[in-house]
């Protein structure tokens, strides 16, 4: 039986609200009731997300199963749809051409000019006169090698340049689909505690109908099924966005909805950071594009202090007039007397300083990056073991002393929800903590170059 409230009861219904509301975030909902002892399952298609492996029941469309994805179909789709990553693919083959351009060799010159001549002297026949000629440019093989060397490190360093982005594309297309398992577990959570709550509330409803419990009892109930009823939407719209950032990634190619047949949990052993070091300094594609760019930069000094002698120029030429035609060979080179190519030389040798300065200090970085990432690692493992095995089975068995006094009239209402929020929320940083395992994890694959090799094959 259901009392309709009147005004003071409608204010103090709001007064807990926004206590309540103040008290509570999305992350108190995340409580699966599956894993409660003795609690009744929700009616619904939707099954609770296991704390062990963080798995969720497929979602359907139209009645039918949603398709299923496993984590490396989907980077194999967003990596042929990414428009990033097409276009820094592209990049290479426009580098490509240029090594094709830097080992062309000049074009000949001719020349062809056409006049008349007046005789002055009786002597001197007039008539028409033509002259033509031919230049070829012989350049300095240094001077050509460098250029060339620099545009076939400059393919080398945008390759690499190209593996970064796909690197880093495909560490954030898993730890987006980590969130979305994450999300998905916390909006079946959320839905899971709402149905409970609408358990206790009838339980509430009726002990308030026969006067074995007063009213505010009821009211803190309903303030707690509201606040629960905002959790479960917008975590359900949560779910939405991580789809919509996965679908971005992938311009659109995703169907509209679609599962993860990953859990949270199952994080491979990781090798001794002494490897993980060295791996990351041979694996790394940023470090190898600055290593590349070393070598371009000591091709360009190669180049610049070769571009002193530019190299031969052969001519050829031959002239005609009435009387008399002439041939005649010659050959021509730059003398660096004013112009010895000191800034040129300048210029790149700072360049080649400055690429050496960033590649030592990204290999000091990278090291110290590699062993905060793992420390972060072993952090959240360790909040993993200690939430797994001491703090939900304290708040499971908090709920259980706290639902068996109130049925035995020795305590309220208040210390039931109490004991249940200590138990969303430790579930609740259980499932972050999981999520924390696996994005630290992707950061040591990032860092370690893992995903910057040749796509995923089937």
């Amino acid at each position: 039986m259901h009392f309709p409230l009147n005004k003071a009861a409608r204010r103090a219904l709001a007064a807990a609200l926004l206590t309540t509301g103040a008290a509570l975030s999305p992350a108190l909902a995340q409580t699966p009731v599956g894993e409660r002892a003795g609690a009744p399952a929700p009616t619904g298609d939707s099954r609770s997300p296991s704390l062990a492996t963080g798995e969720v029941a497929p979602t359907r469309v139209g009645g039918l199963p949603a398709p299923a994805f496993a984590l490396d179909e989907l980077v194999r789709t967003i990596l042929t749809y990414n428009p990033a990553l097409l276009s820094a693919e592209q990049s290479r083959v426009t580098a490509a051409a240029a090594v094709i351009s830097a080992g062309a060799i000049p074009n000949p010159r001719l020349e062809y000019g056409t006049g008349r001549q007046r005789a002055i002297l009786p002597t001197t026949a007039s008539g028409s006169t033509q002259t033509w000629g031919v230049s070829q440019l012989i350049e300095n093989p240094a001077l050509r090698r460098a250029r060339v060397d620099a545009a076939r490190f400059a393919v080398e360093g945008t390759g690499q340049s190209a593996a970064a982005v796909r690197n880093a594309l495909v560490g954030e297309i898993r730890l987006r689909a980590y969130e979305y398992l994450l999300r998905q577990a916390e909006a079946a959570a959320a839905a899971d505690s709402l149905a409970l709550l609408e358990q206790v509330q009838t339980r509430v409803n009726a002990r308030v109908s026969s006067g074995e419990a007063p009213r505010y009892e009821l009211i803190k109930a309903e303030a707690e099924i509201i606040n629960a009823r905002q959790v479960r939407d917008t975590s359900a719209l949560m779910v939405e966005q991580s789809l919509f950032t996965l679908n971005r990634l992938a311009a659109g190619h995703l169907p509209a909805r679609w599962t993860l047949t990953e859990t949270l949990a199952g994080v491979p052993p990781l090798p001794p950071r002494e490897l993980l070091v060295e791996d990351a300094l041979a694996r790394n594609p940023d470090l190898l594009a600055l290593r590349a760019e070393i070598d371009r930069s000591q091709a360009l000094v190669a180049g610049a202090r070769a571009n002193r002698w530019p190299g031969l120029e052969v001519r050829y030429d031959q002239g005609r007039d009435p009387e008399v035609r002439t041939g005649r060979v010659s050959v021509g080179v730059q003398i660096p007397l004013f112009d010895q190519r000191s800034g040129p030389i300048a210029e790149a040798s700072s360049e080649l300083t400055r690429a050496r300065g960033r590649y030592e200090g990204l290999q000091l970085e990278l090291r110290q990056q590699i062993l905060q990432a793992v420390q972060m690692q072993d952090i959240a493992a360790l909040k993993v073991q200690a939430l797994s095995t001491g703090a939900v089975r304290d708040a499971e068995a908090a709920v259980r002393v706290a639902e068996a006094a109130y049925r035995y009239g020795e305590r309220g209402i208040l210390d039931v929800l109490d004991a249940q929020r200590v138990l969303r929320t430790v579930r609740s940083d259980l499932l972050a903590a999981r999520f924390q395992v696996q994005a630290a994890r992707i950061d040591i694959d990032i860092l370690a170059g893992r995903f910057a090799g040749a796509p995923l094959q089937p």
